[in-house]
């Protein structure tokens, strides 16, 4: 499965409040189960906040990758959110978090649940995509970006 395929443009978000990491992830907990009947926040969070309690997902330069797994999760669900300030997120390199990648998979879901996991960070861990996703100044830049961005890492036996 491809990152792509499950990061449609209305889970990309753009100058999403921020405040804490809690305040974050209580805020695409929300969401996304607002847009996904099968998931409820509660669960989302609890499931999100239970993944940092053993690491942060906090990857440095501003990244975090909060990522779990969901008995009610059909299919691996994607979000990103661009926060409006950056937040701290216990990130390794102790740096204020301000791109957020969210990644929910399904209770079962091992080996797609590592490579989407892979994919996020190959994404994230390139420094022109996180200068662009930073300058970007609308949701439509920023799914743009993304896009881009995952197609140039992604091998091209794997595209849709």
């Amino acid at each position: 499965m491809s990152l792509e395929a499950i990061l449609p443009p209305e889970r990309i978000l753009f100058g999403v409040p921020g405040g804490s990491k809690k305040r974050v992830l209580e805020f695409f907990s929300t969401f996304i189960a607002q847009n996904t009947p099968s998931l409820d926040s509660q669960e989302v969070f609890s499931r999100l906040i239970g993944r940092e309690r053993l690491g942060s997902t906090g990857i440095g330069h501003g990244v975090a990758i909060p990522h779990s797994r969901n008995p009610h999760c059909k299919a691996p669900i994607a979000g990103f959110l661009k926060l409006a300030e950056p937040v701290d997120f216990d990130a390794v390199d102790g740096e204020p978090v301000d791109l957020v990648f969210v990644l929910l998979v399904p209770e079962q879901a091992d080996d797609a649940h590592l490579a989407l996991l892979g994919q996020v960070a190959g994404v994230m861990n390139d420094a022109e995509t996180r200068s662009a996703l930073r300058r970007a100044g609308s949701q439509r830049e920023l799914h743009d970006c993304l896009i881009e961005a995952i197609r140039r890492q992604a091998p091209s036996d794997s595209r849709d």
